[in-house]
């Protein structure tokens, strides 16, 4: 399998979180085509991928008002028509329901979401891992 990985970070965390997740998916034998800001992201690194990760940290205040930052900037991503996609957030202390925006946000781009994880930025190790784990048992093959 191969993945693309956009990403949207504030203060490296959720950057860390996607290289985290990359080496982890390399480990389980997945090629990454590229992991590009979601701001400038690499066209040709997502047309080469099998699977879309997309990642970016929540905003809120405290545990209200939880939201994904970078929606504007997933709405303006290219159409990823036959292509599966999951979606990361990584948060503080609640990540409310940022998942789902981002999910009905990627299924707008025509991409076939297979899942999304909230990564806990105290856990990012452990979480990453955890993404790899169910993102390499729950993808089938192509």
């Amino acid at each position: 399998m191969k993945a693309a990985i956009l990403i949207e970070s504030l203060t490296g965390n959720t950057w860390k979180a996607g290289e985290l997740i990359a080496a982890n998916l390399q480990q389980e034998n997945w090629s990454i085509t590229g992991i590009s800001s979601m701001k400038d992201p690499n066209h040709a690194s997502i047309q080469d991928a099998d699977t879309v990760i997309v990642g970016t940290w929540v905003h809120g205040l405290f545990v209200v008002g939880q939201a994904p930052w970078a929606i504007d900037r997933l709405r303006h991503l290219p159409a990823m028509a036959g292509k599966q996609a999951v979606a990361f957030c990584t948060y503080a202390l609640n990540p409310g329901k940022s998942l789902d925006v981002m999910t009905r946000e990627l299924e707008t781009r025509g991409a076939e979401v297979v899942g999304g994880l909230a990564l806990q930025r105290g856990h990012l190790a452990e979480h990453a891992e955890e993404f790899a784990i169910r993102l390499v048992d729950s993808v089938p093959a192509r």
